[in-house]
């Protein structure tokens, strides 16, 4: 009998990680921006399958949908921000759409009441607790997901980002390079199927303290604080209790990464090199991949053609 009730918790388990999934009920955020500077409300709602992820700016009666896609992407200066073809926007989307990605959401309607999705602790942490807490509620619908077919690469000077194929995962292999002797040079690899990311959901965004008055002066950071973000003064951290782990800076950045790579609209199978990038050159490789459809194919899920490697792996994953 132990035995049957084990097999029928397996299955429905099986069964979860074949499907799209939503939240059960809404989750609310509220906080500051960290650009803006001002507060925000964010309720995270439910959504049909096959509806993806939407914003909707419920400050504004009408245009007020915008879709975060790669293609609209407006900025990518200090955080990634998303507009409609009426110019509404909504920036630093980066750690939320981090956390959905990590989660397995692939449908919710995000209603927010400003510019800016609020900056929490500077990482992923409070959204991916919260999300947590209500749970999910999964559809018959299977998932979908995008598979690289040909290695593309994107250069910008020192800066480069490749993707290439990859058999059941998706790997980011990431370089930070800073002159600032604290920082240096850091490099961190991830299976992100596999892999507890704990430490990189958890990790902050990070800046130097000369740097700070400059990117006030264009208008940024008015939120910025030692309660959202790590500033480093030479070989000092000045936020109380120091870094949450060794790898915190270049994890923040495959955070970022991981987030940005959802405005591709589903869950990716590929290998990611990176060197000294960030927003920008994860959109580039984005809007690259996507120009010619014989570098992708996208693949609707199905428990007939998924791999038993894949179903073990996250088998075991759901259990622990």
């Amino acid at each position: 009998m132990l035995f049957l009730v084990f097999l029928n918790q397996v299955l429905k388990i099986l069964m979860s990680l074949l499907n799209q999934k939503t939240l059960k009920t809404n989750v609310k955020f509220k906080g500051v921006g960290l650009h803006n500077g001002r507060m925000a409300n964010v309720c995270i709602k439910s959504s049909e399958p096959d509806s993806g992820i939407v914003f909707k700016r419920v400050d504004l009666k009408k245009n007020n949908y915008i879709y975060p896609n790669f293609a609209n992407v407006s900025n990518t200066s200090l955080n990634t921000t998303i507009s409609n073809e009426y110019g509404v926007k909504v920036s630093t989307i980066e750690h939320l759409m981090g956390a959905l990605f990590g989660l397995g959401i692939d449908n919710a309607l995000i209603e927010i009441d400003n510019e800016e999705v609020p900056i929490l602790d500077g990482s992923a942490k409070e959204f991916i607790e919260n999300i947590l807490l209500v749970g999910f509620e999964v559809s018959n619908k299977p998932i979908k997901i995008i598979k690289i077919n040909k290695k593309i690469e994107f250069k910008d000077g020192e800066r480069f980002i490749s993707i290439e194929p990859s058999k059941l995962s998706l790997d980011i292999d990431f370089e930070l390079k800073y002159k600032n002797n604290l920082i240096g040079n850091q490099r961190n690899k991830i299976n992100v199927y596999e892999d507890d990311l704990k430490e990189v959901f958890n990790s902050r965004t990070f800046c130097l303290y000369e740097d700070i008055e400059l990117i006030k002066k264009t208008g940024l950071a008015k939120g910025g604080s030692l309660d959202n973000a790590i500033v480093v003064n030479n070989k000092k951290i000045l936020n109380k209790g120091g870094l949450r782990n060794k790898k915190e800076f270049v994890n923040h950045k495959i955070l970022d990464c991981i987030g940005d790579l959802f405005t591709s609209g589903y869950r990716i199978i590929g290998s990611i090199k990176c060197s000294q990038g960030g927003h920008y050159l994860t959109n580039q490789i984005l809007k690259k991949v996507f120009s010619n459809n014989k570098n992708f194919s996208i693949i609707e899920i199905q428990e007939r053609n998924l791999p038993h490697t894949l179903i073990n792996r996250s088998l075991l994953r759901s259990i622990a």
